[in-house]
């Protein structure tokens, strides 16, 4: 039995569902993310989780036990939330026991647990400073200590690296797997960065309006997303429309017009007919630049972007504009106006949906 599970949780507004019929199941020591825009109801999700917004139908289960009707401070979850919200008028140490004066733990346990939590965080040299104090990364680590020094069945993220800057915040995503995968706590985070959820989750769950539409691991939501919203989300694709000519047991041709085809391998037990209308998903990373001729395609190179460690290219085709991301080997890149030729091996493409039938 899976430890903590929602079974088809919705939260009604009038006539709008902010979520509708959310389905999941999370293992006992698992990171989950929540991924998706803004206003898709991941934080809606999570706050009902914590027992912060009530549920409208469905239920919530925890190791078994049933509370969607639970209240908050009873429900004993670990949460972090986007502003830290930490006492200013406390000290560190004061503040990561707050939880545990509250729950009416003695003086020397309560004292080494928060001795423990933040020797956990690296912060116990920083136990007598107050929050203003302290460096963003620093004020996270103690809200994280906060949330952890009550040994929740569940830790709850929202947002927990939005208000650091672009290099803490890569740096505090390994650590936040590190200390996660240290305790061993289930773990569900609401975020809004691709990179950042599939960068330290086992799993993602992509939502879109109030819905879930992918649940997986990170490599294959990036490698095979089911839609074309998954696709585009979580990271760069090129979409390619086109019309199904001959569909095999493991593998699709489609006629992408202008005497062009897509081959592109398809998942056991799918599958197409010939005149299927269906797109085709591609990441630029796995396009190559070639010789004029020598690729499936002929393009011009209309402009480039220098990305550190990549070269993203925006090339013009007879099929429309495709991107194309080449690593940056530190030799003289693609001019802008050169002619190209552009190649893909067939495994790199993807059928993401059927949009009609022919």
């Amino acid at each position: 039995m899976s430890f903590l599970v929602l079974d088809k949780l919705t939260k009604a507004y009038g006539d709008l569902n902010a979520v509708s019929d959310v389905s999941l199941s999370v293992e006992k020591g698992e990171f989950v993310s929540l991924l998706g825009p803004s206003g898709c109801g991941k934080t809606t999700t999570l706050q009902m989780i914590a027992g912060f917004i009530d549920v409208t139908r469905g239920r919530i289960s925890l190791d078994g036990k049933d509370i969607t009707n639970v209240r908050p401070n009873k429900r004993g979850l670990g949460v972090v939330f986007q502003s830290y919200a930490l006492f200013p008028h406390m000290t560190v140490a004061q503040n990561v026991g707050f939880g545990l004066e509250m729950r009416g733990i003695g003086k020397a346990e309560c004292a080494e647990r928060i001795r423990e939590t933040l020797s956990l965080v690296r912060l116990d040299a920083l136990a007598a400073r107050y929050p203003r104090e302290l460096s963003g990364g620093q004020r996270q680590r103690v809200a994280i200590a906060r949330a952890l020094v009550i040994k929740p069945p569940v830790l709850l993220l929202d947002e927990p690296m939005s208000n650091l800057d672009a290099k803490l915040r890569e740096e505090m995503q390994f650590e936040l797997r590190g200390i996660q995968r240290k305790v061993g706590t289930t773990t569900v985070m609401v975020t809004h960065d691709q990179s950042e959820a599939l960068s330290i989750s086992d799993r993602v769950v992509v939502m879109e309006a109030g819905r879930v539409t992918q649940v997986d691991s990170p490599y294959r939501a990036y490698e095979r997303p089911e839609n074309r919203f998954v696709s585009q989300f979580i990271g760069k694709a090129n979409m390619l429309a086109g019309k199904v000519t001959e569909a095999r047991h493991n593998e699709v041709h489609v006629d992408l017009g202008h005497d062009l085809t897509g081959i592109a391998c398809i998942e056991a037990g799918t599958i197409w007919r010939e005149g299927d209308t269906v797109t085709l998903c591609i990441r630029p990373e796995k396009l190559h630049l070639c010789a004029v001729g020598a690729g499936r395609l002929s393009a011009t190179v209309t402009s480039r972007f220098f990305l550190g460690s990549q070269w993203l290219y925006r090339v013009d085709t007879a099929i429309g504009e495709v991107l194309v991301c080449s690593q940056n080997e530190g030799t003289e890149p693609v001019a802008e106006g050169a002619m190209v030729g552009i190649d893909w091996h067939r495994d790199a493409v993807r059928v993401l949906q059927e949009v009609s039938h022919g």
